[in-house]
Order: structure tokens, then sequence, then C-alpha cells
């Protein structure tokens, strides 16, 4: 039988080490190469050549996330299993959104980390059962935002980036060239809108759809 050919990157060479034993142990993978940082895990893909990169979130110099954009922007043939401690959905989505091939966290049993790297390798998403009501539930509540912010106006965009950022009603006003009266109309507005009662959730809610950074 052909062996898997497997890349881990952790910066905790105890977690290599464990690993490394524990998915050689019945033969059906080969761990071909070993990195403790993201910047290291890039400079050795190609040296290494795997067919999976088991790959940690938070690390020197480059973390997870980083190496994963970087491996999908330069078209990588390398399958990408995120092993993580992290349950957080912003970290997950983010893999998700970049195009990670599977996500599973530290605390599974060694049966479903080799399940998950078959998985991968043959060319299917493998996410932690575990996860997948949680993921559902984002998902549902960020169609639901993105149904909301198609309810905006190109100038209540604005002022609800002015908001976002902790601008006054005058200074929204003087920012924008309108008077103090229309921007408490917009405000009401969008308010209304993305089903916010104060400026604080209006903020949250502007960061959380990353429409700060549209503008």
């Amino acid at each position: 039988m052909e062996k898997i050919r497997v890349m881990i990157t952790d910066d905790h060479s105890l977690i290599r080490e464990g690993l490394k034993q524990l998915l050689e142990f019945d033969g059906s993978i080969e761990i071909v190469g070993e990195a403790s940082n993201g910047t290291e895990c890039l400079e050795k893909l190609n040296e290494c050549n795997p067919e999976v990169l088991l790959l940690d979130i938070n690390m020197p110099e480059k973390n997870g996330i980083e190496v994963l954009k970087q491996m999908k922007e330069e078209n990588s043939p390398v399958k990408v299993l995120i092993l993580t401690v992290h349950t957080e959905m912003d970290y997950l989505m983010k893999a998700v959104d970049i195009g990670v091939d599977g996500y599973i966290l530290k605390d599974s049993e060694s049966s479903e980390l080799k399940k998950a790297i078959k998985a991968v390798k043959d060319g299917e998403n493998y996410i932690q059962p575990s996860l997948i009501p949680s993921l559902n539930n984002y998902l549902l509540n960020r169609d639901s935002d993105n149904d909301k912010l198609t309810l905006l106006t190109n100038r209540e965009l604005e002022v609800l980036v002015q908001v976002a950022n902790g601008m006054f009603n005058k200074e929204i006003a003087l920012n924008l060239n309108i008077s103090e009266r229309t921007v408490k109309n917009h405000i009401s507005n969008i308010f209304k809108k993305i089903d916010v009662s104060d400026r604080t959730q209006a903020a949250v809610f502007a960061i959380k759809n990353n429409i700060i950074k549209l503008y």
C-alpha cells in the first residue's frame, strides 16, 4: 500500500514528535518533513513534496492562516489540514473562506485525524463533525447579515463606516458635507435596516462584516 506523504508544521517540538509517532505507527502514513513556523514551512514545502500539510494556526513569523493564504495564492497542489486548539468560528471561517481542505482539533482521536488526512488527500473536505453545528449557525447568521447589507445605500454605508470609526454626528456631517439632521436620519435608517439599537452594536456589525476594510 502506498503511504500518504504528510508534512507537520507546529511550533511545539513535542507535538511534532508525538504526531510523527502516532501517524506512522500503522504504516499508512509517512512524515516527509517538519517545520516549526510558517516561514520555514513555506521554504520546505517544495523540498519535502508532501501530499498533505498538517498546519497549526498559532505560530511565530507566519501563522497558519497566512501560510494557507500564500499557498492558495500560489496554487499549491498540497492539501492543507489545519490541526488546532481553536474552536472559535472566526478562525474556522477565515480558513474556509481562503479554501482550506480540512479543519480538525488537537483533542481529536487519532483515528479521526487519520480519517481526515485520508479524506483531504482524496480530494474531499473534512471539518471536524463537532464543529459543524456551530459552523452552520455562523453561516446562517452571516447570510442574514449579507441580506441586511444589501438594504444599505452607498451613503448609509459611508455613514456606518464613520460611526464604526467613533465619529460623532457633527464630525460625520463635516466629513460628508451634509447636515447633522441628515446624518441623524441616515443613522436612524441604518439602525432599522441592520437591526441594531445603538452605535456600539452598529460598530460591531461593521467590524464583523469587514465594512471598515471596504472604505
